[in-house]
């Protein structure tokens, strides 16, 4: 349309779209206003004029010329009220319409609401054909109890209007003659009448029915609100598979595409799971590999104790990757379980196998006890205990000694739990509960009996406890040992000795410090020397690092040196270790020197460790190098619940590598820094007289492996070395440059049990006090047996000074020294060239030592030597290309 043609004259009016709508406006207009401004026949013209710019026309008006411009320019009463009654009532009409859109737009916009739970149908004799959804008789029961619970909801004003639906999803056995249904209830609620509607509901009541009249009745209800719209998609998922097991046998299922295809994105799967009535189930995931755990969304199965999804009858979350060793074993309440597996839509992973049978149910806890001493632990441990569990044990010790209980796993965790309230799951002794996650923990009554119970609700279970019961005389409650005040009892030479072994602070309390200790200002306790000054605050109060602070106005190096603040970040290594231009907020190219990083293209730059953090340092890329960066990976997250505390899960050290010499078993470990390479300690190849170690033919390696009697399994590699390269400046005398490298007849090619390590950089720093892992197949303890099982312990990097002064000066810069002072925990023999493991910020982990030497096993003020690979790089890079 031209310009020109959209200006309307008053005598070419267009044409009205709606003329129901004028006349509904008309009609109004007269209601609404006064009678002596009402609209007259004479007056739609006007009225009409009005309509087109109410609905949004833009209008010219022309105007007749007047013979008398003065009688124009008055306006008569009549003319007057009109105008005022057009404003008035287009107000009036605006509001209407207001009033009208909030009512029902928001007042009474409606909200859906959806319930769903179970109901106990009596005198009903369960069949095989109410366990499918499309038998007449599935059909015929669903019906009656639909028409029931419809007849219950409409005794009541509060739910009656806003019912919208009810639908059974599942039958399964109750007690005696009785059937459990499962069902769904769906109502529409104006948004005003919702707290009315949920009060209703909060208290809803079966109506009592009188016993002689009851052929059919509903005995109970209980009902969970729900999320409408994922609830709506398991209701109508076509991924859905019933299974039922049977006597002795074991039925597998997976998600869907498991092994050979990811499952698919956007999910929504469901598995019934049923036993014969008087049996519960056992389901285990044999492998699960999803996504990464999210907060909100992302990839997870739920586990339902129940045959619908209701969140106060879930067992357990999971998501991420377990290694096969994790113990994901879980069990019913009754014969009915039921898991849900929901995906987002990104990423790939391969998903979970799972198997399940049936056991009869029994109880498995409890008792009166009698014996000196023994063991109690939750039902089915280390596996999940089943919800809706209670448990008492009575127990009474012989003689007139006094009975402990000394708790060494306790793992009774639930969501949104505090561990002050334990109104979930817990143990109660003598009236104290204990629930969530503890550490070794000891339990007295003073006397021969003590009450322990274990309860358990119908939701999230957990792995549970074992606790040992001990009788001991009441004046000497730890012979040749000292009491702590938990009733614990350790060694005497761990008392005073800077660690809090009590779990209490007991046996660190009224201690008088040795030259080789530091007293803490606040708390009065004894610390070893060298945690003074290493950046940790071992006190509490940080007394052990003021002293080590700088004046004012000056920054505290790395090495302790003390340099003007305005000195710092001013590209220059002033310092001498590189720390000032550390953590300057960008990344800057810098003068090279001992402790800065370099890149390929030589140029060194300011940021401490930056390869293979994702971020690209380097101008060329080099610190990012996709060959140099794909090692480090755990496929298996580490997981913290490890039953005995040292064995390590399947999986969770790749790298790790045992080296058998031929005619013997394991003899020293390995780390893999590449399909054919093998990093060692050089002294685990040095003749003797009975065996010439340096020859790589009598050496295979086993990569994958976890356990030592367990040498042919489908995750466990056999390579031949085919040659030993052990540093030329190796002392056997001093244990300098003890390291080796070992090539690989053939390569390996990496698995989820069978990955890489990454290798340090030269100015790759390891701070003190950082944890790190020590693994190996040694021995347990000095002179004792070797392990079968791969070890773990957690240790930290100590000072090197102060190390060296504990070790009678006997450390060279190529050592790293870690462990702990007060001993029991450390490498020995056997462990020799295995991987002193430190994970990175960027979650990739580096090898950061190589198991060397020390002085005995685990004893105190002789922590381990390992050699310091990243002062060993060069050296690495010689002779490997890596």
């Amino acid at each position: 349309m031209k310009d020109s043609d959209s200006i309307m004259k008053y005598n070419n009016k267009p044409q009205v779209r709606s003329h129901s709508c004028l006349e509904k406006i008309k009609c109004l207009y007269n209601l609404l206003l006064p009678s002596s401004t009402r609209i007259e026949k004479g007056q739609e013209g006007r009225m009409q004029d009005s309509i087109q710019s109410l609905n949004g026309f833009e209008e010219g008006v022309e105007f007749l010329p007047a013979t008398n411009s003065k009688k124009v320019e008055k306006t008569g009463p009549k003319k007057k009220l009109a105008i005022f009654g057009v404003v008035i009532g287009a107000a009036l009409i605006s509001l209407t319409i207001g009033l009208l859109v909030w009512h029902f737009a928001y007042r009474n916009a409606p909200i859906h609401k959806l319930y769903t739970g179970y109901l106990t149908i009596a005198n009903t004799q369960f069949i095989d054909a109410y366990e499918n959804s499309t038998t007449p008789e599935f059909a015929d029961l669903s019906a009656k109890v639909i028409n029931t619970l419809q007849t219950v909801y409409n005794g009541n004003k509060d739910i009656a209007p806003y019912l919208q639906q009810c639908s059974i999803s599942a039958f399964s056995e109750g007690n005696g003659n009785n059937v459990i249904g499962y069902y769904w209830s769906e109502f529409s609620v104006p948004a005003f009448r919702e707290a009315a509607f949920e009060k209703a509901i909060s208290e809803f009541k079966l109506p009592s029915v009188d016993p002689r009249r009851r052929t059919f009745a509903v005995d109970s209800i209980v009902a969970y609100s729900t999320d409408p719209q994922t609830t709506r998609i398991f209701r109508n998922s076509s991924c859905a598979y019933f299974l039922h097991s049977s006597d002795g046998a074991v039925a597998k299922f997976s998600s869907p595409g498991f092994p050979d295809s990811p499952y698919p994105r956007n999910a929504r799967c469901l598995w019934t799971l049923r036993a014969n009535a008087g049996q519960i189930i056992h389901l285990h995931f044999k492998t699960f590999k999803m996504e990464k755990c999210k907060i909100n969304g992302g990839d997870f199965v739920m586990v339902y104790d129940s045959l619908s999804p209701m969140e106060p009858r879930a067992q357990i979350r999971l998501c991420g990757i377990y290694p096969p060793s994790y113990n994901l074993t879980f069990f019913s309440s009754s014969n009915v379980m039921l898991v849900t597996l929901v995906t987002d839509n990104v990423g790939k992973f391969p998903g979970f196998l799972a198997e399940f049978r049936q056991l009869p149910k029994k109880s498995l806890c409890g008792g009166h006890i009698r014996d000196a001493t023994g063991v109690i632990t939750s039902p089915y441990f280390p596996a999940y205990y089943p919800p809706k569990t209670e448990c008492i044990w009575d127990i009474q010790v012989p003689g007139k000694k006094f009975v402990k209980l000394r708790f060494n796993m306790f793992y009774l965790a639930e969501p949104g739990v505090p561990v002050t309230k334990c109104t979930k799951d817990f143990v109660e002794i003598e009236g104290q509960k204990y629930c969530g996650e503890r550490k070794v923990f000891v339990v007295s009554n003073n006397s021969s009996k003590i009450s322990v119970r274990f309860v358990s609700d119908q939701s999230y279970a957990d792995t549970g406890f074992t606790a040992d019961y001990l009788s001991y005389e009441p004046r000497n409650p730890c012979p040749d040992q000292f009491t702590c005040k938990t009733g614990r009892c350790i060694r005497l030479d761990q008392k005073c000795d800077g660690w809090n072994d009590c779990e209490d602070f007991s046996d660190e309390k009224k201690c008088t410090c040795t030259a080789q200790q530091f007293r803490c200002t606040d708390s009065k306790l004894c610390k070893p020397s060298h945690f003074v000054c290493d950046g940790v605050n071992d006190c509490g109060d940080n007394s052990d690092e003021l002293s080590c602070k700088c004046p004012n106005s000056t920054f505290k190096c790395g090495n302790g040196k003390c340099i003007p603040d305005s000195q710092k970040c001013d590209r220059t290594d002033n310092c001498g270790d590189g720390s000032d231009e550390a953590d300057c907020g960008q990344v800057r190219t810098t003068v090279c020197t001992e402790y800065t990083y370099k890149c390929k293209n030589n140029q060194c730059i300011t940021k401490k460790n930056p390869e293979c953090d994702g971020e690209n340092d380097c101008i060329d890329g080099s610190d990012e190098n996709s060959a140099k960066c794909n090692c480090g990976k755990r496929p298996f997250t580490k997981k913290s619940r490890i039953i005995g505390g040292v064995n390590a899960d399947l999986g969770e050290f790749p790298w790790q590598v045992s080296l058998h010499v031929k005619g013997s078993k394991h003899t020293c470990g390995a780390s893999l820094a590449s399909p054919t390479t093998l990093i060692s300690a050089a002294h685990c190849f040095q003749d003797d007289h009975s065996m010439r170690y340096s020859d790589a033919s009598l050496w295979t390696a086993y990569l994958g492996l976890h356990d030592q009697a367990q040498l042919n399994t489908k995750n466990v590699v056999e390579r031949k070395i085919k040659r030993i390269m052990a540093h030329i400046g190796f002392n056997d005398n001093t244990y300098d440059n003890d390291i080796a490298v070992l090539e690989l007849e053939k390569p390996v090619d990496y698995t989820d049990f069978i990955q890489p390590i990454c290798i340090p950089e030269s100015t790759h720093d390891f701070p003190v006090g950082k944890p790190i892992w020590v693994t190996g197949w040694g021995a347990l303890k000095e002179g004792g047996g070797a392990a079968v099982i791969l070890q773990k312990a957690e240790i930290r990097v100590i000072n090197q000074t102060e190390c060296n002064k504990l070790l009678d000066g006997q450390l060279t810069p190529r050592m790293l020294c870690a462990g702990f002072v007060s001993g029991g925990i450390d490498a020995c023999q056997g462990d020799s060239g295995g991987p002193l493991s430190s994970v990175d910020l960027n979650n990739k982990v580096y090898l950061a030592g190589i198991v060397s030497w020390g002085e005995g096993c685990a004893r105190r003020n002789k922590p381990g030597v390992y050699t310091k690979v990243s002062m060993m790089r060069d050296w690495i890079k010689d002779k490997t290309g890596l």
